[in-house]
């Protein structure tokens, strides 16, 4: 099979490397395209590759009409529209690969190029992280190659030496792109890459249903990360509040519904005690219009183009949601007391269940209320008998409870015994509201792992959690995680449920030191998150603050602008000064010879050293064949080199520049 690529025409090999780049740049967008989008273009790719290898026609441009009104058209069906971030993309990568297919002359070569740079770029519409940079700046390299092996001569030159052509343009460029990407002004909303609502997940939602949680327990990716200024509060305390749920309709718990008078709403009535805890969140997009923050946060988080707002239920929410990687301070207390601390009408809210749900439940609240040493107990005394049974009557965290049914509290309490942490906060809720104690769900997230490579607190999305909240006479809301019960080490010890490996990821892994494979994932996680921290969240203000180090004393984004312009200019004096150095070095009438000597002996013709131009030209032509077509050209052009010395005053010369061009036209013998 080598073999046979090496004698392929060099059109046909020029053609299958540009398509295995093209490939490459599409590969990482199959996820998101339309599943008959990836087919059509994969399709199309293949075909374009076999009509390559087997040296066949092109398809005509009936086909081509054709195949482009299908895919418009279904575009148009998939997305209802042709504008827009999914439909542009997809279109774009239809086109890209449709233009392969009538790939004849130079001129459509280049349009390939422009548009795989362009659908290159695309790729960061949906993800910025570390593996995609990588794997464009491959991206990057391969159609470099391409494009300068389009340039090079006729005949078969290796792609070795265009791909070192390539990555020389790349490292050249890379320092421009160092000065630009640290200077160039970011300014709102020109700069950055535009949110989708459709795009990104989070781990919590508004609602919850029993089983959403317990479905993402299964997911790894990190929600966010955590730089705790001092010592990190214990583990048993990191609580990251999220959506408040109050509302029960018998399947899905929700928020209470908005838009109640002052009058009918829970005041807050935040109140703090002790030490502050100072810290840094990463917050990864979570197209939700909240910021987690530790329980409980008095003063607003300091977030660059977020106007927050604190709800009744102390949680901190954005006027728009998410859709880009978000760094905020925050400063939270761990010793909180909130709620009204007297009896108030709008706790009732907070005791109501819906009719004809879970039967059981309510009978077993009247039979603790008839039992002798709970007759007239308080709130606390109800709160600790029920989490007493959760401890001491078999009960079970498990990562697959199973699904449940319309009464879940009942099958929780009575049969099955088992469940997520949702489905023991929803039942414990449940049946505290049946004991006329005021309770709500909290969820969000719990625990988290340090990374001892950076020291950041990584929360996956496995840490979200739901526990409760219920009202005590003289104390508000009172957090109660009934999972604590159940399975304290879910909360007070960095043990979480995993889910079990896929057949593939046991024959890679199941070998592999566990030690070994932690330490290798905290490596990873700590470059990833450098990678967010220095290069994703550049923002404005760390470019002003560079300014600053420089000696501005208070920077804005024109004096950007103007230390840009200030070093664009003396990069470009630099470089005509090494120029006008370089020349006056070196002859330019020697250095033009000395690079058609140096191209004839690489390919293979032996020259003595410090031979002029005739001379060289006299042992070219008793080396090569004096029928060989590329003889007469070369020959002329020495003769020429020499005249343009040599010649006599007023006879006509080429100049330099002219020769010059001449000898990058030329074509060397093989």
């Amino acid at each position: 099979m080598l073999k046979r690529l090496q004698q392929l025409p060099r059109d046909s090999r020029d053609t299958l490397f540009l398509l295995l780049v093209i490939a490459w740049v599409i590969m990482p967008q199959v996820g998101v395209l339309p599943l008959w989008c990836s087919a059509l273009a994969a399709g199309v790719l293949l075909w374009r590759g076999w009509l390559a290898l087997t040296v066949r026609p092109l398809p005509s441009r009936w086909w081509l009409l054709g195949l482009l009104v299908l895919t418009v058209a279904a575009t148009l069906f998939t997305h209802k529209t042709l504008l827009g971030r999914d439909a542009g993309v997809t279109l774009l990568v239809l086109l890209l690969t449709l233009k392969t297919l009538e790939l004849r002359a130079r001129r459509d070569a280049f349009v390939v190029f422009f548009l795989s740079f362009f659908t290159m770029l695309t790729n960061f519409f949906f993800s910025q992280s570390l593996l995609t940079a990588a794997a464009m700046l491959l991206a990057l390299l391969g159609l470099l190659t391409a494009l300068v092996n389009a340039h090079m001569p006729v005949g078969k030159p290796p792609l070795l030496e265009a791909a070192k052509t390539a990555g020389w343009m790349t490292l050249l460029g890379a320092p421009i792109m160092v000065v630009l990407f640290v200077l160039f002004p970011r300014l709102a909303p020109l700069w950055g890459i535009p949110g989708d609502a459709m795009s990104g997940r989070s781990g919590l939602s508004a609602t919850m249903q029993v089983g959403n949680i317990a479905r993402l327990a299964l997911d790894d990716s990190i929600a966010m990360r955590v730089r705790f200024d001092g010592a990190a509060p214990a583990q048993s305390e990191l609580y990251f509040r999220g959506p408040v749920l109050s509302s029960f309709n018998g399947r899905e718990w929700q928020p209470l519904r908005s838009g109640f008078p002052a009058r009918m709403r829970v005041p807050a009535n935040l109140q703090v005690r002790g030490p502050p805890v100072d810290y840094q969140v990463t917050l990864e997009p979570n197209q939700q219009p909240w910021l987690l923050l530790l329980d409980a946060a008095p003063t607003p988080p300091a977030v660059s183009g977020f106007e927050v707002s604190l709800t009744p239920e102390l949680q901190w929410r954005t006027e728009r949601p998410i859709t880009d990687l978000l760094r905020y301070s925050a400063r939270s207390y761990v010793d909180f007391s909130h709620g009204p601390p007297r009896q108030i009408a709008a706790l009732q809210d907070y005791l109501a269940l819906p009719a004809g749900f879970n039967p059981r439940t309510l009978q077993l609240a009247a039979e603790l209320r008839r039992e002798p040493q709970l007759s007239g107990a308080d709130g606390a005394q109800l709160v600790a008998a029920v989490l007493e049974r959760l401890r001491s009557g078999g009960y079970r965290y498990t990562l697959e409870p199973g699904l449940y049914g319309q009464h879940s509290a009942d099958e929780f309490w009575f049969d099955r015994r088992e469940g997520f942490c949702e489905h023991i906060a929803s039942s414990f809720v449940i049946l505290m509201r049946a004991l006329d104690v005021p309770a709500r769900i909290v969820t969000g997230y719990q625990g988290g792992e340090r990374n001892p490579v950076d020291g950041f607190l990584v929360v996956r999305q496995r840490d979200a959690h739901a526990w409760t909240e219920v009202w005590l006479a003289g104390r508000g809301w009172v957090r109660v995680d009934p999972t604590a019960a159940v399975a304290p080490a879910r909360i007070g010890a960095l043990q979480r449920l995993q889910a079990p490996r896929g057949v593939i990821a046991e024959a890679l892994l199941g070998n592999v030191n566990p030690a070994l494979a932690l330490r290798l994932r905290a490596v990873w996680d700590a470059v990833n998150n450098s990678w967010n921290q220095w290069i994703l969240n550049y923002t404005q203000s760390k470019q002003l603050n560079l300014l600053k180090h420089l000696g501005f004393e208070s920077p804005s984004w024109e004096d950007l602008i103007y230390l840009l312009i200030g070093i664009v200019v003396l990069a470009s004096l630099g470089g005509a000064a090494w120029t006008v150095w370089e020349r006056r070095r070196q002859d330019p009438w020697l250095r033009l010879l000395a690079t058609a000597v140096a191209r004839l002996q690489k390919a293979g013709v032996t020259l003595a050293p410090h031979s002029p131009p005739r001379a060289v030209a006299e042992q070219v032509a008793r080396q090569i064949d004096a029928a060989n077509p590329l003889l007469a050209p070369l020959r002329d052009w020495l003769l020429r080199l020499e005249a343009q010395r040599y010649a006599p005053p007023g006879s006509q010369r080429s100049g330099l520049a002219t020769l010059q061009r001449e000898l990058k036209q030329l074509i060397w013998p093989k």
